[in-house]
């Protein structure tokens, strides 16, 4: 009973963090828009988040290691708290980017302690369970963030008062946690020469997930804005990607258990690449056939990273998955670093259109990529792979769960 409560404990603590951090994402661009900021330096800030946090997946376990996991978790939710205050108030360029790298550094770090102290806190018994639950409550609770954008106009500033507050009070069901810390967290790298020879579909494929969702979530709102849509109209077509995607995982992964996944993920593709040109040269009248072609665009676009991450883990020894995924989600956040500074320039010359012919182009060419590594390598026996787990991009721990503890008096493999 008490890891059962634990475990509430961390998940409270989850959803509060995520309703604050589904309000960002959402309302960082609208308001840097009526700001005045252009799009490329709207793209920038993307950049700059999403570097801000591989950065804090890099150097999070070190921080941890050094001053424990309440303390972190303490110190870094009370920083990104206060971050989100000053946004309203100093709405500069140099100060927002500063802003964006630093919150993306402490939600990296935040989601790494919830992360090993849920593995931690879990047996082999219900850790799929909880990651399951994990996912949903990721899911469910962004979704319903930014839904909440519509509680006030983005102009002023309660709902950047509401952000620090939600953040702030992720810290208290876990600051009086009675549990023990975990143990710390291990260091993520990248060895891109054995990732590589192990499944270039799955390095190549991560990688341009990143580039194209990283430019997705920050400068879809801005799309939407320059569509001439309301503030409620952008929440609500933003969160039908998240409700497409979150519907379509398992049913497409568990395909893929059957067959070969580069298929699975040529299919997604190219369910992208239709859905994207239509919303690159269609503009529809109806808020319903938006939202409807958003939650299709969502439920093909979405899974293709835990497709990729699934593929990779069929060629990798069982003791080295953890590792595998973890360096495999770095390569995705390299992706999502250059993925909104390279597309933003586009949608600043050329229309906000760019941004879905940047994502239809490019995982186009991951179609065209995956069914030509189906000629070059044979898929393994069913037997011989793991099955397919959805997983929120969020931190290399998170990959922990997925992993049992060893026997009784056996050492892990890993070790």
């Amino acid at each position: 009973m008490t890891a059962y409560r634990s475990i509430a404990t961390l998940l409270i603590g989850t959803a509060f963090l995520m309703l604050g951090n589904g309000i960002q994402i959402t309302v960082i661009p609208i308001r840097a828009q009526i700001e005045g900021f252009t799009t490329t330096q709207i793209g920038a800030m993307g950049t700059i988040f999403f570097a801000g946090f591989a950065a804090g997946c890099l150097f999070g376990p070190r921080m941890v290691k050094n001053v424990g996991h309440i303390r972190c978790f303490a110190a870094f939710a009370a920083l990104a708290a206060v971050s989100a205050l000053v946004y309203p108030f100093r709405p500069a360029f140099l100060v927002w980017c500063l802003l964006r790298a630093f919150t993306g550094l402490c939600f990296a770090i935040l989601f790494m302690v919830i992360e090993s102290w849920l593995n931690e806190q879990s047996s082999n018994e219900v850790r799929g369970s909880v990651l399951s639950l994990y996912i949903i409550i990721v899911n469910l609770v962004t979704i319903a963030g930014q839904l909440m954008v519509n509680l006030s106009p983005p102009e002023g500033v309660l709902l950047f008062v509401l952000i620090s507050m939600l953040i702030s009070l992720s810290l208290v069901p876990l600051c009086l946690t009675d549990t023990a810390a975990p143990k710390p967290i291990p260091d993520a790298r990248i060895r891109i020469g054995w990732l590589f020879k192990l499944s270039p579909s799955g390095v190549i494929g991560c990688f341009i997930v990143g580039l194209v969702e990283g430019a997705f979530w920050s400068m879809g709102p801005v799309y939407a804005q320059d569509q001439a849509f309301s503030v409620a109209q952008i929440t609500f077509f933003m969160s039908a990607f998240v409700v497409g995607g979150t519907l379509s995982q398992w049913p497409l992964g568990r395909l893929s258990d059957f067959t070969d996944r580069r298929w699975i993920i040529a299919l997604c593709c190219a369910g992208t690449v239709l859905t994207g040109l239509t919303l690159a040269f269609v503009q529809f009248d109806s808020l319903y056939l938006s939202l409807g072609l958003a939650l299709v665009h969502g439920a093909f676009m979405i899974p293709i990273y835990p497709l990729c991450l699934a593929h990779a883990n069929d060629y990798a020894p069982t003791e080295r998955l953890v590792e595998l995924s973890g360096a495999l989600l770095l390569i995705y956040a390299g992706g999502a670093v250059m993925g909104p500074i390279a597309v933003a320039p586009l949608m600043d010359h050329l229309g906000p259109g760019q941004l879905f012919l940047f994502i239809a182009g490019l995982l186009g060419l991951l179609a065209a990529y995956a069914l030509f590594r189906v000629t070059r390598r044979a898929v393994g026996e069913p037997s011989d792979r793991v099955d397919f787990v959805p997983v929120p991009k969020t931190t290399p721990s998170v990959y922990s769960l997925e992993e049992d503890d060893p026997e009784p008096g056996k050492e892990s493999p890993a070790a």
